[in-house]
This record gives structure tokens, C-alpha cells and sequence, in this order.
């Protein structure tokens, strides 16, 4: 279906919440005010959207939330959506509240439901929003960078005691299923392993005998970070004891990852989404992914988008191995 140019533009959250979402909220509802739209936001994800759960939006909605983590417009999953009946439904609500464009933060789910809504007449941009980094079509997700920095914080604090009790340590990030929290912070943290499901082989008795090995020299303490991909982690750390005799504790940082104020960089980039998403609904574009590639703010078709493929470089994975043995 042709696209259109849009004169109201609604704007959600869904998925998993990250940090610096609501700055991407803030830059679509300032940058369309200024282009003469009118903004609504759609409370709740798609499953608002179905309940018409959908407010008006002007420019003192967004104050002061640049610094806020978490989303002002809350989100959630919603099963009925991926239903033909449910993404119908969702269309006739957009037309009944005179929404004839949205911009959709969140990830390839949110994307698959935004290519629906576009087939069904309403202008649609995605925006890449999670903490896992894991959307093909761009080397930037809003809320990775906070993300790993909580993460890389937390396991400092975590290797201080454990050198102080002379612990192994398996220490589970999140990621869903990449590896990228986990190598950023295991190269970040300098840990002894780094385990991703792009590329972990399921050999646990290596990694004992590297541990083992590391006694003996000296060291004082080991720590292993765990990609929530893999995950098993204290039945690991049990089987690890057993094995070693060494003291091994497994910690699962959890959802602190996806909590607290953005940092700069997930401010900055996500703002920067937004705008553009704000300027191509204005443009009359629909369909469409807003990313980040070689330096650059993009856009791809979401269809496009979805069938790309991303893994972590083997170059990469081999220089962070390098770093941390």
C-alpha cells in the first residue's frame, strides 16, 4: 500500500523496556510538534493499543524524562497482536483516533507487528530499542550502552569479593539469546571466560581445567561471565565445586540491566532516532526501520530489516579470548 503523509502520529513502547526510550519518546513527540503533527501516545505496546489506552502528547508531556530509565508509556507483550484478527483491530483503532502514522520502539517482535500495521494502511517507523543489541540492521540498540555499563559496574563489585574469599565466580548477564553484553563486559571486566551462545561448544571440562590451572599459578579468584543464552549458571557453578574444590558462586544480575538513568551515549542516539522517525512519517515514509551503520543514522524497509542476520565477529571473539586468558 502506497504511503501516505500523515497529519496525527502515535508513538509506543513494546517489548522489553530499555533505558533511553524515553528519550527516543521525547524526540518524536518534540520534532513532530515542531513539524506541525499532532502526537498521541499509545500506553501499554500494542496491547494499548487494542484497549485504547491512547493520550494526547505536546511537548510538557516529555519534560524532564530525558534522564529517566525505564519508559513513560509502559509497555508490555500482547499475543492477540500477532493474530490477522488483532493487527486488524489495531488498524480501525488507529483510524478511529484520527492516528494515521506511528513510530514503534522496541524490537524484532515490535518490527514484525509494524509491518503488519503498514500492510494495513498505517504509516509506520520502527526504532531499535533493547538492551541485547541483537537487530541485525544496526550496530546501535537503545539501552545497550547503559545496560553494559550497569553490568560492568556490578561485576567490579563482584570480583572484589571474590578475591576476597578466593571464589570462582559465574556471573549471568541478559542478552536473551546474544552474547554481546556478556563479551563487551567479560573484555570490560577482565574475567577469565567469556561464554556466548554464538559460540560456546558446551565443553565445561576446559574450562575446569583452566581453572585448575589458574590455582596453581596463583590466582586468587576466577571469574566466568555467562550469557543469559546459555544460562544454567548455578548448576554450573555446582558442578564447577564439585570439580575444582574451589568455592563457586553463580550470581544472575537480572533485570538491574534494564533499570536507571541512560547514559549519554543512549540519550544522545536515541534522540537522534527519534527525530528521524518523526521526519520520515512526516516525509509521508512508512515501513521503514530507523538504525545506525558505519557512523551513520539510516533507514531500512522493516521487511528488509527482519530477514538480515547479525553474529559476532570471530575476529572480535578471538582478540576478547586473547584479553582474557
Amino acid at each position: 500500500m502506497a504511503a501516505k503523509a500523515v497529519k496525527t502520529i502515535g508513538v509506543l513502547t513494546s517489548g522489553g523496556d530499555a533505558p533511553g526510550m524515553n528519550a527516543c519518546v521525547r524526540s518524536v513527540v518534540r520534532t513532530a510538534i515542531h513539524e506541525g503533527l499532532k502526537v498521541k501516545g499509545i500506553m501499554r505496546g500494542y496491547a494499548g493499543l487494542l484497549q485504547e489506552e491512547i493520550v494526547d502528547m505536546d511537548t510538557t508531556s516529555v519534560s524532564d524524562t530525558i534522564s529517566r530509565g525505564g519508559t513513560i508509556l509502559y509497555t508490555a507483550r500482547c499475543q492477540e497482536f500477532t493474530t490477522p484478527e488483532g493487527q486488524q483491530r489495531g488498524a480501525e483503532v488507529c483510524r478511529k483516533h484520527g492516528i494515521d502514522g506511528i513510530v514503534v520502539i522496541g524490537g524484532d517482535g515490535s518490527f514484525r507487528g509494524a509491518g503488519k500495521l503498514s500492510a494495513l494502511g498505517i504509516n509506520t517507523i520502527g526504532c531499535p530499542g533493547t538492551i541485547d543489541l541483537d537487530i541485525a540492521c544496526t550496530d546501535y540498540t537503545i539501552g545497550f550502552d547503559t545496560a553494559i555499563n550497569t553490568a560492568m559496574e556490578a561485576i567490579d563489585k563482584l570480583r572484589d569479593t571474590s578475591t576476597s574469599h578466593e571464589r570462582c565466580s559465574i556471573i549471568e548477564v541478559m542478552g536473551r539469546r546474544a552474547g554481546y553484553i556478556a563479551m563487551w563486559c567479560g573484555v570490560a571486566n577482565g574475567a577469565e571466560e567469556i561464554l556466548i551462545p554464538e559460540r560456546y561448544d558446551g565443553d565445561e571440562q576446559a574450562i575446569i581445567n583452566r581453572i585448575i590451572e589458574a590455582r596453581k599459578r596463583g590466582k586468587k579468584h576466577y571469574i566466568i561471565i555467562n550469557a543469559e543464552g546459555i544460562g544454567h549458571s548455578t548448576s554450573m557453578a555446582k558442578r564447577i565445586e564439585a570439580a575444582t574444590g574451589i568455592e563457586t558462586r553463580a550470581t544472575i544480575l537480572g533485570h538491574i540491566q534494564r533499570g536507571g538513568s541512560p547514559t549519554c551515549k543512549d540519550r544522545y542516539y536515541a534522540s537522534m532516532m527519534g527525530a528521524r522517525a518523526a521526519e520520515l512519517l512526516r516525509d509521508g515514509k512508512s515501513n521503514r526501520v530507523v538504525a545506525y551503520k558505519h557512523g551513520e543514522f539510516v533507514d531500512f524497509d522493516i521487511q528488509e530489516a527482519l530477514q538480515m542476520k547479525k553474529d559476532i565477529p570471530e575476529d572480535q571473539y578471538r582478540i576478547a579470548n586473547l584479553l582474557v586468558r
